[in-house]
This record gives structure tokens, sequence and C-alpha cells, in this order.
């Protein structure tokens, strides 16, 4: 049981790990879920193209992309995050980079769960779960002060 943090072809690694782990680890427990092994694999825009095109034929940048690798009740997983896109998206959403990225993490993660995000409806359930962990994230790193 491991959630582990790479990068390659950018060097970046994201701030406050120990609590970002603990965060996943509850967002599991909250979808009755536990952690397995998740890594998440920070890159740029081009290399995220790459996988795109190579293993989902798509043609088009994306700021996840999660591979399921999950057993029962045990999520796990690889998420290749595009720094660029994660940057950009919180520049036009005009949210903190930091925000904008635990709202992608946990995005691959509900995945990993079983929420889908094709339709309508699947997008916004998928925003309702983003916000509610999201929310648990920032009222567990206020109570830390």
């Amino acid at each position: 049981m491991a959630i582990r943090f790479f990068s390659d072809g950018v060097s970046f690694q994201p701030e406050g790990k120990r609590k970002i782990t603990q965060w996943l680890k509850q967002v599991a427990a909250g979808e009755e879920k536990k952690i397995g092994n998740l890594c998440y694999i920070f890159v740029s825009d081009e290399i995220l193209l790459d996988i795109n095109r190579k293993y989902l034929q798509h043609d088009y940048y994306t700021d996840i992309i999660t591979f399921d690798d999950s057993d029962g009740d045990a999520i796990s997983g690889e998420m290749y995050i595009s720094i660029d896109t994660v940057k950009s998206n919180a520049r036009d959403y005009h949210a903190d980079f930091h925000n904008e990225l635990l709202r992608v993490m946990v995005h691959g993660v509900l995945h990993l769960c079983g929420h889908k995000d094709k339709t309508a409806g699947e997008q916004q359930e998928m925003r309702a779960a983003e916000a509610k962990y999201m929310e648990w994230f920032i009222a567990a790193r206020s109570s830390m002060h």
C-alpha cells in the first residue's frame, strides 16, 4: 500500500506529500475503497499528448490520464498529470495552482473508485465528488494551523 510521486520530463514534486497521501487515503475510505499502489507521474503537455495518442487514440491535450490496475476494493493505478495543463487551467479558471493540482489528483482517484465523466450527468457527479473531497482537504489543512 503506497502512494508514490514521480516526474518525467519536468522537475516537479507536489508540496505537502504527506498531507496529500493522508487525504487520498481518506478519499478512498469515503468511497468505501482502500489504497493499493498509486503512482502519480508529473509530465509535460507533450508527453501526456503522446500517451493520449498511443494508448487512448485521442489527439488532444488533457490534464490527467489514469490507468486502472485496481483489484477488488483496493484501488491501484498510474496517473499521468500534465503540469503544463494544470498551470494553464488554474490561470483559466482563476484557481490556485496547488488547489487545481489537488482537484486533478482526486479526479484520478475518483476514476479508480469507479466514477465516470463521459456524459453530462456523470460530469456533474464527478465535479460534486471533487468539490466534496477538496473541502475535506481544506478543512484538514485549516485545522492544522
